[in-house]
């Protein structure tokens, strides 16, 4: 079995290609986001954004020094980008969401909103010396001196490249939420309440209409910081 390849047919659903016309697909390295909810570079430039024809001319535009990922120069075609990151081709830039059918899109974005990305706080670790490390979605952690007010949950925004937090959003009640999986993927919604559970069973949280796990729910900041529509 290929280490650096697998078949389409068994491909991640989250990602927007045919299963059938090629028998094989690239896989992305091992990084910080999970398999179903990143794509490798080579893959982005040549079948969703088709900037593209065939693997060689995705592996020059990478070699030219065209395309980075979250602000930093990228020449890996086999580099995951992943829910949130920014990708920039060229001139154009593109942030990775999930739609409503739960695949992988790559969306315009303008150059102003390619300065930050949103990223959840999955948890904190005491390390050496008392200081507190606060692990992201995107396999981030952060080191800070003090202990945060930062909760999992939350969600922090990261300016790019240099990766400092602007700012603070809390999950609460009141709080826009996007959806990352259950049958309301890739919706927003405003958070109501939460159903904190004393046993194995996962926490909930409430919307208007419905409730889902507490792991699906992305707080942001407003509707318009995540590129719903495709505008293309």
């Amino acid at each position: 079995m290929s280490r650096s390849h697998h078949k389409r047919l068994v491909m991640p659903r989250t990602w927007p290609l045919t299963r059938k016309t090629n028998i094989w697909a690239q896989k992305p390295n091992p990084s910080g986001h999970q398999i179903e909810m990143c794509m490798p570079l080579g893959i982005i430039l040549r079948d969703v954004l088709g900037v593209a024809h065939n693997m060689r001319e995705a592996k020059r535009i990478l070699h030219d020094r065209k395309v980075m990922v979250d602000g930093k120069v990228e020449t890996d075609r086999a580099r995951g980008v992943g829910l949130m990151d920014v990708l920039t081709v060229g001139e154009e830039n593109f942030r990775c969401i999930l739609d409503t059918n739960g695949k992988l899109r790559y969306r315009p974005i303008p150059k102003k909103a390619a300065g930050s990305k949103i990223c959840r706080v999955k948890g904190k670790t005491t390390v050496k010396g008392g200081k507190t490390q606060v692990h992201l979605h995107d396999g981030r952690n952060i080191l800070l001196d003090k202990p945060p007010k930062y909760n999992t949950g939350d969600s922090l925004v990261i300016s790019l490249p240099d990766q400092k937090v602007t700012s603070h959003i809390e999950m609460k009640n009141g709080a826009q939420a996007y959806l990352t999986g259950g049958s309301h993927i890739g919706e927003t919604a405003v958070i109501t309440g939460q159903d904190i559970k004393r046993s194995s069973k996962p926490n909930e949280t409430i919307f208007e209409d419905f409730g889902t796990i507490t792991d699906y729910v992305f707080v942001i900041g407003k509707e318009t910081d995540i590129p719903l529509e495709d505008k293309s």
